[in-house]
C-alpha cells in the first residue's frame, strides 16, 4: 500500500470535495444538541449530497489564496482531506496575529484507523510553519480527535434560555440611541463594520473568512425550519451602529416549544447598545422564552437582571482549539498581567523543535522566551495544555488538578496563573 500526502492538484480538486462531509451530505458533528445551534434539535437536517453547481461553487474556494488543502492518497487514490485557511486571531495584549485555522477535515470510512489523518495533520503544521504561523486553532466536530495532535480547548461558548416573565432588569433600561430593525442589505453592510472593532477589543476572537457576510443579503431560509433572519441594529446618538443582533421566531406545533425568539448573532460595542438590545429580545411581543447561542462564559446580561437564576445555561461546549507551533514565538507575542518568571518544560511528540526546558520572562510590557538550563525547572506540560492556557481562558490550577501538568516548585503554579490572567474570558463568535 503506497501512501502519500501532498497539496491537491487542479485536476484532483472534484475528488478532494467529495471527501469532506459537507459535499457527500454524510454527518459533520456529534449527534448531540450544541451551544453554537439555538434551536432544540441535535443537529439540522443533514444536506443532500452536492449537486455539480455546488462542486463547481466551492471548486472556486478551494482555488482561493487564503484556503489551503491537503490530502491523503493510497494507492493514488484521494481517500483524506483538511485544509489550512489563513485567518488572524486576537491574543491577550490585543494583538492580532496570523493563525492557520484547519477546517474541511475527513477521512474516508473505509480508510479510517490507518494513520491518515496523524500524516495530514503533520504536512499541514509543516504548511503553518513555513507559511510563519505560529498558532493552529480549529473547532472539533468530535472532542475526542484533535488532542493526539497537541490542539486543545481555549475558548467557550454557552447556549442560554430565559424566561420573558423572568426577563426583568435590575434597573430600568434608559437609552438616549436608537433601535431599527432593518432589512438582509443593511445588516449585510453592518456586520463586518461591527466585527472588525470588536475583534480588535476582544481576546479570542478571529477574522472573518472572504464572503462570511454575503449570506446575510441573501436572507435563505434554513434547512431547519426556524424561519428567516431578522435583523435588530443599535445607533447611537450621533446615529452611528453601535450593536447588532440577529434572531429567528420559529414556528412549532409543540407548545413546550412555541414562542421562542432564537438569538444567534448578538454584539454591542457599549453598555448602552448591549442594554438596549437585551431589553428589547428579552420581551418581544408574543414571546415566552428567548434562547441565546454561540454566547461567551461570562454573559452580563446574568448580573442585569433582578434574579440571575432567571438565565438557565442549557449548553457549554469548547469553540476554538489551539495548537502552538512554536513556543518560543507564541510565549514571547502575548502580553502578560503581571512580572513573572518561570522554567517550562515543555513536551511536543509531533513538532520536536518545541520540545525543552524555556525560561520565560515577562510582564505587561513585553516578553522573552529562553533555552534554559536542564536542571531549572518550575513547571512541566505538553503544548497540547499551553494551547489551552494560551488565551487565559483555562487555569494552571485546574490543570493541575486534572493531573495535566506538574509543579516542582511550590507557588510556580500560582505565578503563572497570574501572568495569564484575563479580565474577561476569551471568547470568538466568528468561526472558519
Amino acid at each position: 500500500m503506497a501512501i502519500e500526502f501532498r497539496p491537491v492538484t487542479e485536476s484532483e480538486i472534484r475528488d478532494y470535495l467529495r471527501v469532506l462531509p459537507y459535499v457527500n451530505g454524510l454527518p459533520q458533528e456529534e449527534p448531540r444538541p450544541s451551544a453554537w445551534y439555538a434551536g432544540h434539535a441535535a443537529w439540522p437536517p443533514q444536506p443532500a449530497p452536492a449537486s455539480d453547481e455546488d462542486l463547481d461553487r466551492y471548486a472556486e474556494e478551494v482555488r482561493s489564496d487564503w484556503f489551503r488543502p491537503q490530502a491523503a492518497f493510497v494507492d493514488g487514490r484521494l481517500v483524506g482531506a483538511s485544509a489550512i485557511v489563513s485567518v488572524e486571531v486576537t491574543i491577550p495584549g490585543l494583538r492580532q496575529i496570523p493563525m492557520g485555522g484547519v477546517t474541511s477535515t475527513a477521512v474516508m470510512a473505509t480508510h479510517r484507523r490507518k494513520g491518515l489523518l496523524r500524516g495530514i495533520m503533520t504536512a499541514m503544521l509543516t504548511d503553518c510553519r513555513e507559511h510563519g504561523e505560529f498558532l493552529v486553532g480549529l473547532s472539533a466536530s468530535e472532542g475526542s480527535i484533535y488532542g493526539r495532535y497537541g490542539f486543545s480547548p481555549a475558548t467557550f461558548q454557552e447556549r442560554w434560555e430565559l424566561q420573558r416573565t423572568e426577563a426583568k432588569f435590575r434597573e430600568p433600561v434608559q437609552d438616549s440611541g436608537e433601535l431599527d430593525l432593518v432589512d438582509s442589505s443593511t445588516a449585510a453592510e453592518v456586520w463586518p463594520v461591527l466585527h472588525e472593532q470588536l475583534r480588535a477589543r476582544r481576546v479570542g476572537e478571529i477574522s472573518p473568512l472572504p464572503g462570511k457576510w454575503d449570506g446575510l443579503a441573501a436572507n435563505a431560509l434554513p434547512p431547519d425550519g426556524s424561519g428567516p433572519a431578522r435583523h435588530l441594529v443599535h445607533r447611537d446618538d450621533d446615529g452611528v451602529v453601535d450593536g447588532a443582533a440577529i434572531f429567528r421566531l420559529p414556528w412549532s406545533p409543540d407548545p413546550a416549544l412555541a414562542g421562542a425568539l432564537e438569538v444567534e448573532a448578538f454584539e454591542a460595542l457599549n453598555l448602552d447598545a448591549y442594554r438596549a438590545l437585551w431589553g428589547l429580545l428579552t420581551d418581544f411581543d408574543l414571546t415566552n422564552r428567548v434562547v441565546a447561542a454561540k454566547r461567551p462564559v461570562v454573559e452580563p446580561l446574568r448580573w442585569m437582571l433582578a434574579s440571575q437564576r432567571a438565565m438557565r445555561v442549557t449548553r457549554t461546549r469548547d469553540n476554538l482549539w489551539l495548537r502552538i507551533l512554536d513556543v518560543t514565538a507564541a510565549l514571547e507575542a502575548r502580553a502578560y498581567a503581571v512580572p513573572g518568571s518561570l522554567v517550562l518544560e515543555v513536551s511536543d511528540d509531533l513538532c520536536e523543535w518545541n520540545a525543552g526546558r524555556w525560561r520565560l520572562d515577562a510582564g505587561p510590557d513585553g516578553a522573552t522566551c529562553t533555552a534554559a538550563p536542564a536542571a531549572l525547572v518550575d513547571i512541566s506540560l505538553s503544548t497540547t495544555e499551553l494551547g489551552s492556557l494560551y488565551l487565559g481562558g483555562v487555569s494552571p490550577g485546574d490543570l493541575l488538578a486534572a493531573g495535566r501538568i506538574s509543579e516542582h516548585r511550590p507557588g510556580a503554579i500560582s505565578v503563572l496563573g497570574g501572568m495569564l490572567r484575563q479580565d474577561t474570558a476569551p471568547h470568538n463568535a466568528v468561526g472558519f
